[in-house]
C-alpha cells in the first residue's frame, strides 16, 4: 500500500491525452480521513480545470483532480470515523486546493466525508455525491419545488438534469424539459413536455412555477421571462460556456413577481446527504448514470467527456 495509480495534471490537458501515473499512498495527519475509492464521477468542473483552470496561480501542480468519489474508510486518523465505513466525499476543494479522487486512494478533510447508509452498489453511488447533492440543494434549498410544481429543467440531457427529473417525478411533480439538439428529445421522454430549445423559451412554454436553469447566463434573462409570475428560478448550471451577465439590470431583467436564486454546491453536510438517500430509499430510486468506466480506461472515460459521446453521468470503477 506504498504506492497507488492516480491521474496527476500539471497543464493544460485534453481527455486523450490523460494517463495513470505511480505516486505515494498519502500519508494520514489529524482531521484528515484516508478512504479506499471505490467509484467518482466525472464533472463539468474537471473539464474546466484541465482545460484551463490548471494554469491558476492558487493551484498548487501537480493535483490529482476530481470533486467526489465514493468509497471505504481505509484510516480514519483521529475522526470519528470508523474503519470500513462506506462514505461519500465530495467538494470543499477537492482536486484543487488539494487531492481528488482520480487515484485509487484519497486523503480527505473530515469536514467533506460523509457516513452512508445504502446498499446501493458502488456504481450507483459514484454517480450520487456532486450531482444529486446539487439537484437536491437547486430543487429544495432554493426552488422549494413541491408536487404542486410544474418544473422547467433548461439544459436536462446533462446528469444534473437527469437527477433533478428523476427526483422531481419522484416527488409527483410535472416537468418540462429542453434540449437544443432534436436527437435528443428520446432521452428526456421521462419528462411530461420535451422541448427543443432554440434559445428563446419565453411564449412557448406555459404554466411554470418553478426553473431550473442549467444553461446559465447566456439564456437566462430568457428563463425569467418564461416563467409564471410568482415563480422562481434557480440558475445552478453554466452549460452555455457564458460565465457571467455583463450590463445585467435587475430592475428591468427579472419580471416583477419573479424570483431568482442561485446554487452553490460547495458546502454539503451530513443532514442533506441523510436526506438524499433515504429520498433515494423510500421512492425506491436507482441514481442515474451514462457509463461506467474501469480505472485503468481512465482515458477513454475522459476522452468520452471531451466528446459528449456518453449521455448522462460518467462513473469511474477504481
Amino acid at each position: 500500500m506504498n504506492m497507488m495509480k492516480a491521474v496527476l495534471l500539471d497543464k493544460i490537458t485534453d481527455g486523450k491525452n490523460i494517463t495513470l501515473a505511480e505516486c505515494p499512498v498519502p500519508e494520514v495527519k489529524p482531521g484528515w480521513v484516508l478512504i479506499k475509492v471505490k467509484t467518482f464521477g466525472l464533472n463539468h468542473s474537471e473539464q474546466i480545470l484541465r482545460h484551463s483552470e490548471i494554469n491558476a496561480p492558487y493551484i498548487q501542480k501537480p493535483v490529482i483532480p476530481g470533486i467526489e468519489c465514493a468509497g471505504e474508510v481505509v484510516d480514519p486518523s483521529d475522526t470519528d470515523l470508523k474503519t470500513g465505513q462506506k462514505v461519500i466525499a465530495l467538494m470543499g476543494g477537492m482536486g484543487r486546493s488539494f487531492n481528488g479522487s482520480y487515484s485509487e486512494y484519497a486523503l480527505l478533510p473530515r469536514r467533506i466525508v460523509f457516513a452512508v447508509d445504502s446498499d446501493l452498489p458502488w456504481e450507483a453511488l459514484g454517480a450520487v455525491p456532486e450531482t444529486y447533492f446539487t439537484a437536491w440543494g437547486s430543487l429544495f434549498e432554493c426552488l422549494r419545488l413541491t408536487k404542486e410544481d410544474t418544473l422547467l429543467i433548461r439544459g436536462a440531457t446533462c446528469a444534473l438534469g437527469y437527477a433533478a427529473m428523476q427526483i422531481a417525478k419522484a416527488l409527483g411533480s410535472k416537468v418540462i424539459a429542453t434540449t437544443h439538439r432534436e436527437s435528443k428529445l428520446s432521452l428526456i421522454t421521462e419528462a411530461d413536455e420535451a422541448v427543443i430549445d432554440d434559445g428563446r423559451l419565453t411564449g412557448k412554454i406555459h404554466g411554470v412555477t418553478k426553473a431550473l436553469d442549467l444553461i446559465g447566463p447566456r439564456c437566462l434573462k430568457d428563463t425569467l421571462a418564461a416563467v409564471e409570475k410568482g415563480g422562481i428560478v434557480c440558475q445552478t448550471g453554466i452549460l452555455g460556456g457564458v460565465y457571467a451577465l455583463n450590463g445585467f439590470d435587475p430592475i428591468k431583467d427579472i419580471p416583477n413577481g419573479v424570483y431568482l436564486t442561485g446554487f452553490f454546491s460547495n458546502y454539503p453536510t451530513q443532514q442533506v446527504i441523510d436526506e438524499i438517500f433515504s429520498f433515494l430509499n423510500e421512492k425506491n430510486l436507482i441514481p442515474v448514470s451514462g457509463k461506467v468506466f474501469e480505472f485503468e480506461h481512465i482515458t477513454e472515460a475522459v476522452t468520452a467527456q471531451d466528446e459528449g459521446t456518453v449521455n448522462g453521468k460518467i462513473v469511474v470503477r477504481v
